[in-house]
């Protein structure tokens, strides 16, 4: 039986094929504007202000929808990934010493080589090294994206290290974030916080399914973190945090996830990939593309995140420390590393963080990213075709 148009389309709009294909929708079209006669629309756009003024509470913060964008909608997204990380500790892949070695210590490999090999071009540069931690991250979204287009030729044991590696990676981008991205903490505006985590923690202990009174701390906590110097999108993690994994019978945590999921993948992701892809065409060429903040992150991304996650694992497979996903050739598990390249939203945001006073730089950032992050794809693409192409001969034969 055939499933209806109806059926086939929910499908298509659940999977992570559809968010990686309408992030890249959303990046192409930044850039088509960015080249167009339209160009300063896109940039007045971006720059229109929506100051933050809560009178009552004597909160004033003069924002550009940008700022919106980047502080707010994403602290959003940083919610969803603190609940799959949450989720994924308690019950999930990580959920035992056994699980979390090899996922674990692969994340950490990737963060410290890319940072290693944006160092080698960027050490004598100050203002350059800002950019440390652009490399560092993987896009959930795109990875799993691009590996579900090949459809069986990965192993799902292996689909799965890859989320567990990339909810890691993200956790670890989420504490550079913190310690190196944030300046001038007012300790008064965090004392407000910790106000709204008790009343959060109240509605965990209380094990309380009323989502209205959850948003009230969750928002409250966001402003005052926002206020304190503190990146405010720290607020979605901190919030994830209080939302309990089971409540009156039934699976609370997932269930919001579940329920916020289509809001992040296919409106603020592609909102997000839409304000920060914006670079003209005519700065890419080959001298620009040999500077040394685009060369550290290309090939940070390229090179530092599939030899980090590759060592790694053949260190601790060699020395029975884990062992590879069930299922799983070196092969399979190199096109994975190759995936875990394609930085792009995560790294966009910790670019824009960077280097949120110097435009040049973010574009030569964008550039960078771009440029590692489709190479990165091309790269797991052409090891997941000789992967298909060995099936098919073992089948035939």
């Amino acid at each position: 039986m055939k499933k209806s148009k109806k059926s086939i389309l929910k499908t298509f709009f659940q999977s992570q094929v559809a968010v990686g294909l309408i992030l890249i929708f959303s990046s192409i079209s930044a850039l088509i504007i960015s080249n167009s006669a339209n160009y300063q629309i896109y940039q007045e756009l971006l720059n229109l202000r929506f100051d933050l003024n809560i009178v009552f509470l004597s909160i004033y913060k003069p924002l550009t929808l940008q700022d919106w964008i980047n502080d707010g909608l994403m602290a959003i997204f940083f919610f969803l990934v603190g609940l799959e990380l949450k989720k994924e500790i308690l019950i999930g892949e990580l959920s035992s010493k056994a699980k979390m070695m090899m996922p674990l210590f692969c994340a950490i490999g990737g963060v410290l080589s890319p940072i290693l090999f944006f160092g080698y071009f960027n050490y004598s540069i100050d203002e350059n090294l800002k950019g440390f931690a652009i490399p560092c991250a993987t896009d959930i979204a795109f990875a799993y994206g691009f590996i579900a287009l090949f459809g069986k030729t990965f192993s799902q044991s292996l689909k799965v290290f890859l989320v567990a590696l990339a909810v890691i990676d993200d956790l670890i981008a989420i504490l550079i974030i913190a310690f190196f991205y944030t300046e001038n903490i007012q300790m008064f505006y965090l004392g407000y916080g910790v106000f709204a985590c008790i009343g959060l923690l109240i509605l965990n202990q209380k094990k309380s399914t009323n989502i209205f009174l959850y948003l009230c701390f969750g928002i409250l906590l966001w402003l005052m973190i926002l206020k304190s110097g503190i990146h405010a999108t720290i607020a979605g993690v901190i919030f994830a945090l209080f939302i309990p994994l089971r409540a009156k019978s039934q699976n609370f945590l997932e269930k919001t996830a579940h329920n916020i999921a289509p809001i992040v993948n296919f409106f603020i992701l592609p909102i997000f990939a839409f304000a920060n892809s914006g670079i003209t065409i005519e700065k890419f060429n080959i001298e620009i593309i040999s500077t040394p903040l685009i060369l550290g992150i290309a090939l940070g991304l390229f090179l530092g995140k599939q030899i980090g996650v590759m060592l790694v694992a053949v260190f601790m497979v060699k020395f029975n420390i884990a062992k590879l996903p069930r299922g799983t050739s070196w092969l399979e598990f190199y096109g994975v590393s190759l995936f875990t390249g394609i930085g792009f939203t995560m790294s966009l945001f910790i670019g824009s963080l960077a280097f949120k006073s110097n435009n040049i730089l973010f574009d030569e950032a964008k550039i960078g990213i771009l440029l590692g992050s489709i190479i990165s794809m091309i790269g797991g693409s052409l090891v997941a075709i000789i992967l298909q192409n060995k099936n098919k001969l073992r089948y035939k034969f």
